[in-house]
C-alpha cells in the first residue's frame, strides 16, 4: 500500500511504497494525517485576573497596559496602601477606611508585630463593641460610632471588619478571607446617659489604640477605669446648674429682674429633683420630663396669679418664667445627633432618634399643658406676647447666653477645661443671632442656621484641636439657640383654644431647631473640607495607584 502525504515543507507529493504508514496503534477517533485541527479554545477567565491587553501599543509595557487602557480594573498587582498619615485626626483616617469597600482597604501596618500567632479574634471584637458601646450611649453619632469601632479592630490587625450600628444595637463582623465563615458579634445598648467626660476619656483610649502599641490586657484596664469613674460634679451642682440654666433663659427673653431669675431657677430645680424621683422609680423618659415641666409652670401660673403682691410687679412677666423652665428639658442633644446621622446616611438611627425627641418633647407638652388648663380654669391669664416686652438690653442677654451655656456644659457632664470654652462659644452664637437678627433684620430661622452653623465650626476646630469629641463644645453652646419661647407659644395658643396660632408657633419651633441641627452639622463639614484629611496618594505620582472608592461607590 501506498500513501500520499502532503510535504509542509515544500508543497509537493511525497510517495511511500510498501511502508505502512506508522508503527503505533491509532484510534479510530485520531484524525487523519492531512488534517488540518482547529485551534485549541482560549482557557476560561477569572473574575479575579487582569483584563486583556488587546490594542494596547507593542512599545507600552505589559504591567502598565491594563492601567493604561483600563483604568476601572484592579491592578494586576493588587490595590496599593492609600495614604493615611497618623499625624491625622483617628475619626478622618477611620472615616476615610469606613468610606471604602473592604477590599480597598489598606491592610494593618501591626497585625504581625503584635502577635505570632494572630490576634485574639474574640477578646478583639469584644473590646471593639464595648467601646462602642460607650461612645453610643453617650451620645455620640452613628457614623463616629462605626469609625471608633473600625479603628480598634483595624489597629489589633483585624483587616477584613464591618461595624454596624443602629440606635440600640452593635454588631460587627470579621472574615479571614474569602473562603473562611465570619465571625460575629453584637451587643445592645441597654442604658444611655450624658456624662460627656467618659465620652472623652473614651476618645483618647481610641486615640491611644490607634496610634501607639498599646496592648488588649492595657486597653481592658483603662476601659475599665473609664467604667468605674464617677461623674465629675455631685448631684448638689447638677441641680444648681438647672436652676441657673432656667433663670439665664428666662432673661434671655427679656424676663427683667432678678425675681424672674429666682422664680424661674427654683422652678426648674424643682423639675429637676422630681425628675430624679421618676428616675429612682424607674419610670421612663417620657413620665420624667413630664414631671419636670409641671413646677416651672405651676410657679408662671402663681405669678400671674398673685404676682401683684410681690415687690417689681411691672417686671414679672409669667410667660418668661415658664419659658425658662422649657429650656432646661428641650432635648437638643438628641435632636443635634437624630439630624447628624440623618444627612450622613444613617437613616435608621437617625429614624429612632427623631422617634425619641418626639415622645420627649410629647412629655413637656403634657405636662406643661396640664398645668396651663389648670391654670386657665383658675382665672390665669397669661399674655402670649408678654417675654418681648423688655427683648433689647443686649449687654444682659450677651451675659445670659454665657450663662446658660455654662450651666448647660455642666449638666452635660463636660470636663472642667472645656466649660470656659463652651462658655465662650455660646456667647459667640448668640451675638451672631443677635446681630443678624436684630440689626440685619435677617429671619430668626435663617440668623438661628448661620449663628449654629459657627458653632459647629468652632466646635470642629476645638475638637480636632484637643483631639477630643466636638459633642461637647457644640452641644452646650447651642443651648441660646434653643426654640424655648415658641415651643411656649404654641403650647399656650393650644390651650387658650387659638388652634392656628399655636401651630403655627409650634412649626417655627420645629424649624429653629432643624437649622440648629443642620447648622452645627454643616459647620463641622465646613471644617473638615478645609482642613487636611486622609486621601490616597496622587495618581500622578504613580500609575499604577487609583482612587479609593467614594461613599456611594462601594464595589
Amino acid at each position: 500500500m501506498s500513501a500520499v502525504r502532503q510535504s509542509a515543507a515544500k508543497g509537493t507529493d511525497v510517495v511511500d511504497e510498501g511502508k505502512p504508514d506508522s508503527d503505533e496503534v491509532r484510534s479510530e477517533f485520531t484524525p487523519p494525517l492531512g488534517v488540518d485541527l482547529p485551534a485549541e479554545p482560549e482557557p476560561e477567565g477569572s473574575a479575579f485576573a487582569p483584563p486583556s491587553t488587546t490594542g494596547t501599543s507593542p512599545n507600552t509595557p505589559p504591567g502598565a497596559q491594563a492601567q493604561a487602557w483600563f483604568p476601572a480594573f484592579t491592578p494586576p498587582t493588587g490595590i496599593p496602601v492609600v495614604s493615611l498619615s497618623k499625624e491625622t485626626p483617628w475619626p478622618d483616617r477611620m472615616r476615610a477606611m469606613l468610606r471604602m469597600s473592604v477590599t480597598d482597604r489598606p491592610a494593618p501596618e501591626q497585625a504581625a508585630e503584635r502577635s505570632e500567632a494572630g490576634p485574639p479574634v474574640p477578646r478583639v471584637l469584644d473590646l471593639t463593641l464595648r467601646i462602642g458601646e460607650l461612645l453610643l450611649a453617650g451620645g455620640e453619632g452613628a457614623e463616629d460610632v462605626e469609625a471608633a469601632m473600625l479603628g480598634v479592630a483595624h489597629a489589633y490587625g483585624l483587616a477584613r471588619v464591618e461595624p454596624t450600628v443602629t440606635f440600640t444595637l452593635l454588631g460587627i463582623s470579621y472574615q479571614p478571607s474569602l473562603i473562611d465563615p465570619p465571625v460575629t458579634a453584637n451587643r445592645t445598648v441597654r442604658r444611655r446617659g450624658t456624662d460627656y467626660t467618659r465620652l472623652a476619656a473614651v476618645f483618647r483610649l481610641v486615640d491611644d489604640i490607634t496610634t501607639s502599641e498599646l496592648t488588649l490586657e492595657d486597653a481592658y484596664r483603662r476601659l475599665a477605669e473609664i467604667r468605674r469613674n464617677r461623674h465629675p460634679y455631685p448631684g448638689w451642682l447638677l441641680t444648681a446648674s438647672a436652676g441657673l440654666l432656667a433663670g439665664a433663659a428666662s432673661m434671655l427673653v427679656g424676663g427683667g429682674g432678678p425675681l424672674v431669675f429666682l422664680i424661674a431657677a427654683i422652678g426648674a430645680m424643682l423639675g429637676d429633683r422630681l425628675a430624679w424621683l421618676c428616675a429612682g422609680r424607674g419610670l421612663p423618659e417620657f413620665y420624667q420630663f413630664t414631671a419636670a415641666a409641671m413646677p416651672a409652670a405651676v410657679f408662671g401660673v402663681l405669678v400671674d396669679r398673685f404676682g401683684h403682691y410681690l415687690p417689681g410687679t411691672s417686671t414679672i412677666q409669667a410667660s418668661a418664667v415658664i419659658t425658662g423652665g422649657l429650656f432646661a428639658l428641650i432635648p437638643g442633644r438628641a435632636l443635634v445627633a437624630a439630624v447628624q446621622d440623618g444627612l450622613t446616611g444613617f437613616y435608621i438611627t437617625a429614624s429612632a432618634r427623631l422617634l425619641e425627641v418626639m415622645y420627649l418633647f410629647t412629655g413637656i407638652v403634657v405636662g406643661v399643658t396640664l398645668v396651663l388648663y389648670a391654670g386657665v380654669s383658675l382665672g390665669a391669664v397669661l399674655d402670649p406676647q408678654q417675654s418681648l416686652s423688655t427683648y433689647e438690653n443686649a449687654p444682659v442677654q450677651l451675659v445670659a447666653a454665657m450663662a446658660l451655656s455654662l450651666a448647660f456644659a455642666v449638666l452635660l457632664q463636660c470636663e472642667r477645661e472645656v466649660l470656659p470654652l463652651a462658655t465662650l462659644n455660646g456667647g459667640v452664637a448668640w451675638t451672631v443671632y443677635g446681630v443678624l437678627h436684630q440689626d440685619v433684620g435677617m429671619s430668626p430661622v435663617a440668623a438661628t442656621a448661620v449663628a449654629a452653623g459657627l458653632v459647629g465650626l468652632f466646635g470642629q476646630l476645638l475638637s480636632r484641636h484637643r483631639h477630643a469629641s466636638a459633642l461637647p463644645y457644640v452641644t452646650a453652646a447651642i443651648g441660646p439657640l434653643l426654640p424655648g419661647s415658641a415651643t411656649y407659644f404654641g403650647l399656650l395658643g393650644l390651650t387658650q383654644g387659638h388652634l392656628s396660632q399655636g401651630a403655627a408657633s409650634l412649626t417655627k419651633a420645629a424649624a429653629l431647631a432643624l437649622a440648629v441641627a443642620i447648622g452645627v452639622n454643616l459647620g463641622g463639614e465646613i471644617a473638615r473640607m478645609f482642613l487636611k484629611v486622609p486621601g490616597p496618594v496622587p495618581a500622578t505620582s504613580d500609575p499604577a495607584r487609583r482612587r479609593a472608592a467614594k461613599r456611594t461607590r462601594g464595589f
